[in-house]
């Protein structure tokens, strides 16, 4: 009996030693290729001294932003050049090649004696090692002030990591709402935590023009400026002829090179979009003899009014022209000293060009492009706007650059060399693709950031929803489509219900851990329940950090029906397995004591609201979510 008892605890040591080993794994987002984790730890302790041999400028850059990290510790950190023993932290650059890890890959190795090594074939792989250092490190790492009485250990890890794409990609729309020189940087600085390498910048909409262009002082003069509004994107009233045209911005060519300069420091190309022949209504408002359509000069930048239809049937409705006109020669020579600023600012390989939701009915009857449809024998609008497309790149492509174009490029013709991203789901990819073009997944079902995070009873109002969960099952490269032409995926914000920094962080976040893991790790290496977890600790980071994410993993999903009686059931599910929901119809606030949802519940006749939350044990995790019974009969189709 005794022996029994021995062995009956011995088991239990052991599984409270394997659960803290469990609880002690690292949390890196995106997840490494491979990691091992040794017992015990390395602690800085007085002082962390870093070094390398190699003495390039990125190098020094990569010390000098480690070091402005760890400020948050109470240590003081020094980067000195040539390798010394003594040293905490070591950045070697190989000589000889390892090609297992490419250009930008690393292996950090964490040992009692050495302290951290963090080698790689080029600068941008130290880059990514030092990412994945910070991660190793407490929380706390992330203050904006000191950290005081932190413990500053490394747990012993042998990290071996390298990206599956090379595009790796955010879309940050700085055009519906102008978002400031700095807190683009801001957004820079948090995505290269999570190893993006790609910031897309939408710099031309219906709603603003925001880069200089010199030869046409007219598009940042009258092109980078609104009305604001304040409420729901898309609903504002028209604006009055005495409401102050003096809302949003636009950057400099100054200021341009100073975040491309910003960017390339942390290892990120900056791609722009100008995006046309349609969403084109800054650029008509600061030049009308753009367009093809009479009344065009009393046109003015849209300040989120509605200006356009959205038929079932996906042919856009426009309530003015907002397209640059494709019979317009004019049109050609504006385009052209665009792109030539453009092409000499930018030093990214490619542009965007747009293509998207090109609303053509104000080009049905204009005599303008029905003579071009004659001349050039264009047999559909869509030809219109293939012919537009195909002289658009001519015109790129004069300037050194190649063309990317969002996936309506496709209808009537692709342009011979452009590239596509792929927005409305995967098949416009996959048709590009399996034509021989280069292809960026960027798809909504997966990847749309603007979309609510949860349900719209907590969300701030849009379309449609997409939850991190479904993030999380991107998946960059489609069945039967060879992998050579999928050159990555990105994650889209766009800002027309986004007008401010903190929610384009609680937009962002999680669901850009999510969209990480898809485009840098190994595509057996994911795991939805691990990454959860590391979600979690990731929070705890973000709290340091002061930044905003979403809670909405915490929330539930919820499904009205109603019999032949009009009874309403509900029934409630979580993304998170060991989540409990409970709940009340009685007008009181749920907590842990209440009823735990576990089958459909059948709504009480004289119920007037149903309030939900959830928790994990004894602690709530979810927000409080009310639903007034007119909303439940609405979701239930109850009349």
């Amino acid at each position: 009996m005794k022996y029994k008892m021995v062995s009956f605890i011995s088991v239990l040591m052991s599984f409270a030693l394997f659960a803290q080993q469990v609880a002690a794994q690292p949390a890196i987002i995106p997840e490494p290729v491979s990691m091992t984790q040794k017992d015990g730890s390395y602690q800085f302790r007085n002082k962390i001294i870093i070094s390398s041999e190699n003495t390039t400028v990125a190098v020094k850059k990569i010390g000098e932003l480690l070091i402005d990290k760890l400020s948050a510790t109470d240590l003081p950190a020094s980067f000195n050049v040539g390798m010394q023993q003594q040293s905490d932290i070591k950045f070697v650059i190989n000589k000889l090649i390892n090609n297992s890890i490419g250009k930008e890959g690393y292996q950090l190795s964490v040992t009692e004696k050495e302290g951290v090594v963090i080698s790689a074939n080029e600068p941008a792989g130290l880059f990514y090692g030092v990412q994945t250092l910070l991660q190793l490190l407490p929380p706390e790492i992330e203050s904006k002030s000191v950290a005081k009485n932190i413990e500053w250990k490394l747990p012993l890890v042998d990290i071996t990591d390298y990206p599956r794409f090379g595009w790796r990609g955010l879309m940050f729309d700085v055009s519906r709402h102008f978002f400031t020189k700095d807190q683009v940087k801001d957004y820079i600085d948090q995505m290269v935590k999570y190893k993006y390498n790609l910031l897309h910048l939408t710099l031309a909409n219906d709603e603003g023009w925001r880069i200089e262009i010199k030869a046409l002082p007219k598009l940042t003069t009258v092109g980078a400026w609104n009305v604001k509004k304040v409420g729901t994107f898309g609903d504002f009233s028209a604006p009055g002829p005495d409401e102050p045209r003096d809302y949003g911005g636009f950057y400099s060519q100054d200021d341009m090179k100073e975040l491309i300069q910003y960017a390339k420091d942390r290892f990120v190309n900056i791609l722009p979009e100008i995006d046309v022949p349609g969403h084109s209504l800054a650029a008509i408002a600061s030049y009308p003899e753009l367009s093809c359509t009479p009344g065009a000069d009393k046109y003015k930048v849209r300040s989120g009014e509605k200006i356009m239809e959205w038929p079932a049937n996906g042919h856009f409705y426009a309530l003015v022209d907002n397209t640059i006109c494709p019979a317009n020669e004019k049109a050609y020579a504006f385009l052209d000293k665009v792109f030539t600023e453009v092409a000499q600012l930018f030093p990214f390989e490619y542009i965007h060009v747009g293509g998207d939701e090109c609303a053509k009915n104000f080009w049905e009857k204009n005599p303008q492009i029905l003579a071009l449809m004659k001349q050039e024998n264009l047999k559909t609008l869509d030809e219109v706007q293939s012919y537009f497309e195909k002289r658009v790149e001519k015109i790129v492509e004069s300037k050194g650059k190649k063309v990317i174009g969002w996936d309506e490029i496709l209808e009537g013709g692709l342009a011979p060399n452009a590239a596509v991203m792929s927005w409305r789901g995967m098949k416009g990819g996959i048709e590009a693709a399996k034509l021989g073009h280069d292809v960026v997944m960027s798809p909504t079902t997966f990847a749309y950031l603007d979309y609510m995070q949860g349900d719209i009873m907590l969300e701030p109002p849009v379309y449609s929803t997409l939850r991190l969960s479904k993030a999380y099952e991107f998946e960059p490269v489609p069945e039967g489509v060879d992998a050579k032409y999928i050159k990555g995926g990105q994650a889209n914000l766009w800002t027309e219900q986004v007008y401010n920094m903190r929610h384009a962080e609680y937009m962002t976040w999680p669901r850009g851990f999510a969209i990480a893991e898809a485009v840098w790790s190994p595509k057996n290496k994911k795991n939805w329940e691990g990454f959860v977890k590391k979600t979690e600790q990731h929070f705890a980071r973000f709290d340091f950090a002061q930044k905003k994410y979403a809670p909405s993993m915490y929330d539930p999903y919820f499904k009205f029906s109603k019999n032949d009686k009009n009874e309403i059931t509900v029934e409630m599910k979580t993304e998170i397995k060991d989540l409990n929901i409970h709940y009340t119809f009685d007008n009181s606030f749920p907590d842990n004591f209440y009823p735990a949802y576990s089958t459909p519940v059948m709504v009480p006749k004289d119920a007037s609201t149903m309030k939900v939350i959830t928790y994990r044990g004894n602690k709530v995790m979810g927000r409080l979510i009310t639903f007034p019974i007119a909303e439940m009969k609405k979701r239930a189709g109850v009349k």
